[in-house]
């Protein structure tokens, strides 16, 4: 399970150059991809300048970095990006065979979460005033969905969609936006558990990343589609849910109504009389005594073991109002503030607490990821408008934050400083 992400840097292009022969050597793996040899050639420059300490990872300032005011180079990177014949999946199928090579473990971690880019105008695929967790705030942004592989010593993203609100995917008025963005005709409205169920789909379907568990934020596990697609693929899935999800302590007893004197016969199954309700995970928290809360180590930091205060209890999620798969109900609070987390875990019914426990810290490694790529490789730094050049941006920040972890790795340096998140 994991413990780390990599800890990711910059580099000066006196840094970059003593990298090159690492760097040529890594998108070697990736060359035979592309259709051409210019192709490849674009993309190798493209990652120097992911790589670079260009605080702005914009194609212009990436090449006046690096090579100065030309403009020619600024255009054919510009072309490469958003309206070059090429796809980048062959690319994304290749990464994966490397991280499963590389970070995959029996117990691996598919960790699931939102992204969101700050962006003027609305000329950019998918920009619209939407909720920007960057910003805690409704603004002008683009929405992705990230899903970041985790083995116990570092952490790597994986795959990504752009999410396309409702507005650009059906109604008839932005259809010159989406034609100019060059959106595919058969993309529709998803929203982001769908989203991100087909992403998990798709790794899964690879069989390149050994996984166990699916991690995710309420965003995601307040989906109970999307858990039980999850549970459908063969993953076991620890979802933080909100306080007024609705669970069973016990099963109820359910029954078809018997029929009446007169008309149809009803035949949908219902809770029985005088069954007992579902009670939100906020409730079933302060129903436990003292006695039943133990203090688990998390994961361990550079300062320490994280610790946090668990109650851990068998209930039944509801479905449509009826109790539907036995599953785990986590509630970890903070030994100081008792601020309450509460988390659903279709873990076997026999899995230990403090394993339990662990598998509830195990979604901070993507936020990592979203740090490392933002502040350092311009994950969000991408200024072109088109659809195919939004997914290739990422996916060579992808492929540049992977690198960074080989060579760390390869370095056999320590993870730094502990940036786990606070409560």
């Amino acid at each position: 399970m994991p413990l780390v992400a990599a800890t990711t840097s910059v580099f000066t292009a006196t840094e970059l150059a003593s990298l090159q022969s690492d760097l040529d050597a890594y998108l070697a793996l990736y060359a035979p991809l592309f259709q051409r040899s210019e192709q490849v050639a674009s993309a190798r420059r493209y990652l120097q300048g992911l790589l670079c300490d260009e605080p702005r990872k914009s194609v212009e300032r990436m090449v006046l970095k690096l090579w100065g005011a030309d403009g020619n180079l600024v255009r054919s990177l510009q072309q490469f990006m958003g309206e070059s014949p090429w796809s980048d999946s062959p690319l994304l199928a290749r990464h994966w065979q490397e991280v499963g090579q590389t970070l995959g473990e029996e117990e691996g971690v598919l960790i699931v979460d939102g992204s969101d880019f700050r962006k003027q105008g609305q000329e950019s695929v998918g920009v619209a005033r939407q909720w920007c967790g960057e910003l805690g705030k409704k603004a002008n942004c683009q929405a992705g969905v990230f899903v970041a592989y985790a083995g116990s010593q570092a952490a790597t993203l994986v795959h990504r969609a752009l999410y396309l609100p409702k507005p650009w995917a059906e109604e008839p008025d932005w259809a010159g936006r989406r034609q100019r963005c060059r959106v595919p005709e058969a993309v529709s409205f998803q929203t982001k558990p769908q989203l991100a169920l087909n992403l998990l789909r798709a790794l899964v379907a690879s069989g390149s990343l050994p996984a166990r568990w699916v991690t995710c934020d309420e965003a995601y596990g307040q989906d109970p589609a999307f858990l039980d697609g999850v549970a459908e693929l063969g993953l076991g899935y620890c979802a933080e849910v909100p306080h007024s999800t609705r669970v069973w302590t016990e099963r109820p007893a359910t029954a078809v109504p018997p029929a009446p004197a007169h008309g149809r016969p009803p035949t949908r199954v219902r809770l029985a009389t005088g069954a007992p309700r579902s009670q939100e995970v906020r409730a079933v928290a302060a129903q436990q005594p003292e006695s039943a809360w133990q203090r688990l180590t998390l994961l361990q930091g550079s300062h320490g073991p994280l610790q946090a205060e668990f109650c851990v209890l068998r209930v039944f999620a509801s479905r449509q109002k009826l109790p539907g798969p036995a599953v785990w109900l986590l509630l970890r609070r903070h030994p100081r503030t008792h601020k309450l987390k509460t988390y659903l875990c279709d873990a076997p019914a026999e899995m230990a607490r403090p394993d339990l426990a662990h598998l509830a810290g195990c979604r901070w490694p993507i936020e990592t990821c979203f740090q490392e790529g933002k502040q350092n490789l311009g994950l969000g730094d991408y200024e072109g408008r088109s659809w195919a050049g939004w997914h290739r941006h990422m996916t060579l920040c992808m492929l540049a934050h992977f690198f960074l972890v080989r060579q760390y790795r390869g370095l056999k340096k320590s993870p730094g400083p502990d940036r786990t998140p606070a409560w």
